[in-house]
């Protein structure tokens, strides 16, 4: 009985030290993210894409860069950028086809991570508006930030001027930003 009981304490070790052996050494599990904030927050490898791709286990998270991809026949914004960390004042900059403008202008609003608008202004052209091509604009913004609010996320809407009020005519850029004071 003893033989028995100490040959089957040698088989348990020699089988626990067979799986240590054969375990991944260098391999340690990572907690698995939920979005690409946590993704790239874990240390996993971003791909280097537009826009951004980070990839944990099997599951790959893209960033949020809002509908710019979808205007960019349209209006493109050179500042800020989808994600960018804001201060106010915020200068909005950017080229936008002549039909985005009345007047020479057109609406740019801020809102926090709830829809609430903290910043109203105007987007002005730089040159003439009246054509079809491209025509730089400029605006600034003013914001505060609310120190209790639940998140410091964002987005910047740019609202294509529509004096008719015809829905068909309305469109909109937005992206998403991080509001700080």
């Amino acid at each position: 009985m003893k033989k028995s009981l100490l040959l089957l304490l040698i088989v348990v070790l020699i089988g626990v030290a067979a799986g240590i052996w054969w375990l991944p050494k260098n391999k340690v599990q990572k907690p698995w993210a939920t979005n690409f904030a946590e993704c790239v927050a874990l240390g996993n490898p971003l791909m280097e894409s537009y826009p951004r791709q980070c990839r944990s286990g099997d599951i790959t998270f893209t960033e949020d860069i809002g509908d710019q991809l979808n205007k960019m026949d349209s209006v493109i914004l050179e500042n800020p950028l989808p994600n960018q960390t804001v201060t106010s004042p915020l200068v909005v900059k950017g080229q936008a086809r002549g039909s985005w403008f009345f007047e020479g202008s057109f609406p740019v609003i801020l809102v926090n991570w709830d829809g609430l608008i903290i910043a109203e202004g105007i987007a002005t052209a730089k040159t003439d508006w009246m054509t079809t091509d491209f025509v730089e604009f400029e605006g600034e913004l003013t914001f505060v930030v609310d120190e209790n609010v639940y998140s410091n996320r964002g987005a910047l809407i740019l609202k294509k001027d529509n004096p008719s009020g015809l829905p068909e005519n309305d469109d909109a850029l937005e992206i998403p930003v991080i509001l700080v004071e």
